[in-house]
């Protein structure tokens, strides 16, 4: 009887053992689900570009009047922000300039607010608790503390607030479109702010060496 109870004493200490060593291989799975989930939450720019243009016959470039372009909820200095932000990339990133009269292509740019839902997983763990036993040699009780264990993840949507921003280019002879570039941010309010246009525009302009023959 002594040794029964003693058996299911040494069982109950290895599995207190094995539970604390699956909830640290646990946590560390979490913590790198986290990781990666940050990671895949960046942004990503989309680039659309036509392929049977060389661009490398472009060389000067003007914007569209803001009375042509689409609607917009940017003031005149985030406009300008923009603008030069753009005018920058271009020139760093191809060697075009920014012309008066004449231009090889037209730019226009496009800021979009809407809604959107995302998933969000959350682990979730059951309830410690303890247990009491009695040990009849030494007519005592004592307790057995029982850790929370990992039991599966919690699955909800969270609505949230995205952000995106287009850049559009349109070969003045043809007046066709030749290259658009857009990307989509999480934004922390119902109006985009100058700064997540200036992050979203660098984002676009990582790819625009792809638009190079």
């Amino acid at each position: 009887m002594i040794f029964t109870y003693l058996m299911v004493l040494l069982f109950t200490i290895k599995k207190q053992e094995s539970t604390m060593k699956k909830r640290t291989w646990i946590f560390a799975g979490v913590v790198g689900l986290f990781s990666f989930t940050l990671m895949s939450c960046a942004s990503t720019a989309h680039i659309e570009k036509d392929d049977s243009i060389d661009f490398r016959k472009y060389k000067t470039f003007a914007w569209i009047q803001k009375a042509a372009m689409d609607s917009n909820k940017t003031n005149d200095i985030a406009e300008s922000k923009v603008k030069a932000i753009v005018n920058g990339e271009l020139e760093k990133n191809a060697g075009w300039k920014q012309a008066t009269s004449k231009p090889d292509l037209l730019l226009s740019y496009d800021v979009l607010v809407e809604r959107s839902t995302v998933q969000q997983n959350d682990p979730v763990y059951s309830r410690s608790y303890i247990r009491t036993f009695y040990n009849p040699r030494s007519q005592r009780y004592f307790n057995v503390y029982y850790p929370s264990r990992f039991i599966g993840y919690d699955n909800y949507g969270v609505q949230v607030q995205e952000g995106t921003v287009t850049i559009s280019m349109i070969d003045t002879k043809t007046d066709k479109m030749v290259w658009q570039g857009w990307t989509t941010e999480q934004i922390d309010s119902r109006k985009i702010k100058t700064k997540e246009v200036e992050s979203a525009i660098k984002t676009i302009f990582r790819k625009f060496d792809l638009a190079k023959n």
